[in-house]
């Protein structure tokens, strides 16, 4: 079964940072900034947190998985914003 997660970073290097967001990029979809959504079977999760790990300083840099719980059956996604307004940042990403 499959599970949402919201997977954000912080990282201290901004070489590190790239590598992250492309493998996090490889899992799910890009919300904001250091912030993806992704839906992930028990292999596919284990997996990202392999590479992961293999990619970060755990003294510098973190790496949250917040599971939102399964990701059939839950209905539409529903993101609000305070300030500015949430739009989907998929299309063009840079990292400077």
């Amino acid at each position: 079964m499959r599970h949402t997660y919201l997977v954000c970073y912080d990282i201290a290097n901004a070489k590190r940072l790239r590598q992250v967001f492309k493998v996090c990029k490889n899992y799910g979809n890009h919300l904001q900034f250091s912030v993806f959504e992704c839906d992930l079977s028990p292999l596919e999760k284990t997996t990202m947190e392999l590479e992961l790990g293999e990619l970060i300083h755990a003294t510098e840099d973190q790496v949250l998985f917040v599971e939102l719980g399964p990701a059939e059956g839950r209905g539409n996604r529903v993101i609000t914003s305070l300030g500015s307004p949430y739009t989907s940042i998929d299309p063009v990403c840079y990292i400077v």
